[in-house]
């Protein structure tokens, strides 16, 4: 990972490093002393570099996140519908796998803790527009492959739900089992959907 010429940690290394964390630990059980730590960051540069604190950084790994998982998602969707499917529930597969099923995804980990009463957070704001950006790309495959738009919007929600959820799973039973019976039945929903 990147670091300044002077030393300093990148801030990209410091957001990657807080995506990791929150992906392990949650957002609440994280404190923007511990993320600056695990990425190996003094706390002033953390600090300088995120003035507001663990909300904005929070906020920035939930994007660098959001973004990462994108990149991967345009890239197979070119293929198709059935190749974005394969390619983002793999990237869980390896996510878990590789972390001994100790990570998940930091994007459900903010969007699951409990707000404040009278406001929405930024990093859960950033969470929302996170998952609508991988419906949206969902969806232009699904109708670029003839699915009709509700029928694709729908679909598009299910995939990223059930990813989302069977990453869970698979973590609680330390199994990527859950990954394997969710793939079948999302790819035959794809295939009806887009042969309708």
């Amino acid at each position: 990972m990147a670091k300044s010429s002077s030393g300093t940690p990148s801030r990209e290394r410091i957001v990657a490093g807080a995506a990791n964390m929150i992906s392990r630990r949650g957002l609440s059980a994280t404190s923007i002393r511990e993320m600056a730590k695990h990425a190996q960051a003094p706390l002033g540069s953390t600090y300088h570099y995120f003035p507001e604190g663990k909300q904005q950084l929070a906020t920035e790994a939930v994007r660098y996140a959001g973004e990462w998982v994108a990149r991967s998602l345009r890239k197979e969707l070119a293929a198709g519908p059935a190749a974005g499917l394969r390619a983002f529930l793999d990237l869980w597969r390896t996510i878990v796998v590789e972390t001994d099923f100790r990570a998940g995804c930091p994007v459900l980990a903010v969007a699951i803790e409990e707000p404040p009463a009278d406001e929405i957070p930024p990093a859960l704001a950033a969470a929302a527009e996170v998952f609508d950006q991988w419906e949206g790309l969902i969806v232009g495959s699904l109708r670029a492959h003839g699915a009709d738009a509700e029928q694709a919007a729908q679909v598009a929600t299910l995939i990223v739900a059930a990813a989302e959820g069977t990453v869970a799973l698979c973590r609680a039973k330390r199994s990527t089992e859950p990954l394997d019976r969710v793939a079948v039945q999302l790819q035959a929903l794809i295939d009806a959907t887009i042969k309708s």
